[in-house]
């Protein structure tokens, strides 16, 4: 008998031979819970995997592959649940109110899909908070959600902006100056990079993250989120 992690309502978990065997892991997630995460599945923009029917780039992608300084510098991203009312709820539980732990809720999900849309052999690059704010919440929720995919992480990026962009209209987030920088372009030359964040809405923060990191000499950018907006 387990608790969910998000209502903490009892699970009732039958044992079997996988469980037994530890060849299946025990719910984290009562059944009512795990029914309000709905994954993205069915045709999605090819450029930053937004549920959309025609699989061809949406609004905002069209727009950015147009922008002079943005075209070109992430391959794509790929996202694993829809933004609802119910992950609104959690992402405040997870990011704004400190419950750190919530990230074993998106664990097993979480790898499934970044195995199955990306190469193991590259390099997980979490984006980083600002100072004041990392100082507030005590964690990044970005870096938890990096080390869930137990592959290797780098640091180089500082973030120079200390304004929420959750406080931000989507046209001020695709005009925002990049708030990013590179500390340390050694760590980033030549390799393959995935940037790990929580959410994607407008995509301006992966691709400015991604902008300064091709400028620094990574061979190509991809990104990886919880959450597409």
């Amino acid at each position: 008998m387990g608790r969910c992690l998000y209502c903490f309502k009892s699970i009732d978990v039958r044992l079997t031979w996988r469980r037994l065997f530890f060849l299946e892991k025990d719910p984290v997630l009562c059944e009512e819970c795990s029914s309000k995460l709905n994954v993205i599945s069915g045709p999605i923009c090819p450029m930053c995997g937004r549920q959309n029917e025609k699989a061809e780039y949406c609004t905002d992608c069209a727009a950015w592959e147009k922008h002079p300084d943005y075209h070109g510098v992430i391959k794509k991203n790929r996202s694993v649940f829809q933004y609802n009312e119910f992950m609104k709820e959690v992402l405040a539980r997870f990011k704004f109110r400190g419950d750190a732990i919530l990230a074993q809720m998106f664990s097993e999900p979480f790898v499934k899909a970044f195995h199955h849309h990306f190469d193991k052999s590259m390099i997980l690059v979490p984006i980083p908070l600002g100072e004041e704010r990392l100082l507030e919440r005590g964690f990044n929720q970005a870096k938890l959600l990096a080390q869930l995919l137990q592959l290797p992480i780098i640091e180089p990026l500082r973030k120079t902006d200390a304004a929420k962009q959750s406080k931000k209209s989507r046209i001020d987030r695709m005009k925002t100056k990049n708030m990013f920088t590179v500390t340390d372009p050694k760590q980033v030359h030549g390799q393959h990079i995935v940037i790990i964040d929580d959410i994607y809405t407008t995509g301006a923060t992966v691709r400015q993250a991604a902008k300064q990191l091709m400028n620094a000499g990574a061979k190509s950018v991809e990104s990886f989120t919880l959450v597409r907006s």
